[in-house]
């Protein structure tokens, strides 16, 4: 059992309820559940609040009583399995809201990743002077230490993309977004410039709907889909006004892979998204 201080994390409560989605599939209570695997009906709760570490053993055990035949997704819960993960983002977590670290760790744990953006660039993608112009803007303000915290925060958050490790990118922004002019124009400048080096990685791929494209789906909202070694496993994040909010359930993430796709369609190819980031920035 974890010290009470330390909430589960957004993935070990996605474990848990992975595995109480089984059992509901499955048709049994949780007391049922104690008694196939053994133990109890608080622990098999406590499990499914992810508020227990659970092993790869027991989750195979759990599985196989709950009678699910998906190798490649109980392997794959199987990887979720134990204490929280320890990261970079540990030194942060007196600094920041628990949802940014949740996202910092499943970027951590993501096989790949998929942005749109509608009125400013994703925060994998911003230069520290224009993360700092976008937080600065949030309100209720930050006092200028918290508004570094964040920005230094954000940052960090690339080595999903920079680390040894990369993750595929897929970003959608709409024209929009390049005319903002988050910090001004020489901030801009600097930020347009980092969009083009940054869609030359062979790992990144970054698409532009124009002003032309006309009306499209979640227009007015951006969506990161962040994939899980299973389909079933994905995670989509939404930016709100009070916080991040995170959904997983199967109809959900079916509607925005749809939507996200739609997005693309509506988009120039790569070549052209950058033919306008140029012209964006030339005219500044």
């Amino acid at each position: 059992m974890r010290p009470k201080h330390l909430p589960a994390t957004v993935r070990q409560r996605r474990l848990g309820a992975e595995l109480r989605r089984l059992r509901q599939q499955a048709e049994l209570t949780t007391a049922q559940a104690g008694v196939l695997d053994g133990s109890s009906q608080p622990r098999i709760s406590s499990i499914e609040s992810g508020r227990y570490a659970v092993g790869a053993d027991r989750v195979r055990a759990l599985a196989r009583s709950y009678s699910c035949t998906d190798e490649a997704y109980i392997e794959a819960l199987t990887e979720m399995t134990g204490g929280r993960t320890r990261g970079w983002w540990d030194e942060y977590r007196t600094l920041m809201p628990p949802g940014a670290l949740d996202l910092a760790e499943l970027e951590h744990h993501t096989t790949s990743m998929r942005t749109s953006a509608m009125g400013h660039l994703p925060g994998l993608l911003q230069t520290r002077e224009y993360a700092r112009a976008v937080i600065s803007d949030v309100v209720p303000s930050f006092a200028p230490h918290e508004v570094e915290h964040r920005v230094s925060f954000r940052i960090k958050r690339q080595v999903a993309v920079y680390g040894e490790n990369p993750k595929p990118l897929t970003t959608v922004l709409h024209e929009v977004a390049l005319h903002m002019g988050f910090g001004g124009p020489e901030v801009t400048r600097g930020q347009l410039k980092h969009l083009l080096e940054m869609s030359e990685l062979e790992h990144v791929t970054i698409l532009v709907v124009p002003f032309g494209a006309g009306t499209f789906p979640s227009a007015g909202t951006g969506i990161y889909y962040m994939a899980g070694t299973v389909q079933a496993l994905d995670t989509v994040q939404l930016d709100t006004d009070h916080g991040l909010t995170f959904l997983d359930a199967q109809p959900q993430l079916a509607r925005y892979r749809i939507i996200l796709d739609h997005i693309e369609r509506c988009s120039l190819k790569p070549s052209g998204s950058r033919d306008l980031i140029r012209r964006v920035a030339a005219a500044l």
